[in-house]
């Protein structure tokens, strides 16, 4: 069970890296971009990258609770517990609150003409950016769990 238990551990390392590492720059794409055809293509990194974001979350989770299966009494360490329940969080606010704030962007998006970023964009964006940093402020918050295992 120990070899399992360390194989374990890679993959969520491993998982942490593909996962969170993209998210954390996923909000700086965009900013770059200086006309409506950029901002499309930053917009198309952006759901590539998402990919690898979603795939490692999931191995995320996975191999977390397996780890916790394993060894029973990380369900009582209150950085796992606490970890885990901020995972959940994060995980919950993909298809809520972010989709929410993507949605009207993707539809400004695919409706606008021309090359010049329309102001709305500007305003849509600030909403969707703030939500990402709140998350990714949720995942530092787990990392430093992770890592430091305070309680």
């Amino acid at each position: 069970m120990d070899r399992l238990y360390h194989v374990l551990v890679f993959i969520h390392i491993f998982s942490a890296i593909l996962g969170m590492g993209p998210g954390f720059i996923l909000t700086i794409i965009p900013k770059t971009a200086t006309n409506l055809i950029e901002l499309r293509h930053s917009y198309t990194i952006r759901h590539r990258l998402h990919i690898f974001v979603m795939i490692g979350g999931t191995l995320l989770l996975i191999s977390g609770l397996l780890m916790g299966a394993i060894r029973p009494y990380l369900f009582q360490m209150g950085w796992y517990v606490t970890s885990l329940a901020l995972f959940l969080v994060a995980l919950a606010m993909g298809p809520t609150i972010l989709k929410k704030y993507s949605t009207p962007i993707k539809q400004l998006l695919a409706s606008a003409t021309g090359e010049k970023i329309p102001e709305e964009y500007y305003r849509l964006s600030k909403l969707l950016y703030g939500a990402e940093h709140l998350e990714n402020f949720i995942f530092i918050i787990i990392i430093t769990l992770m890592i430091l295992k305070p309680f």
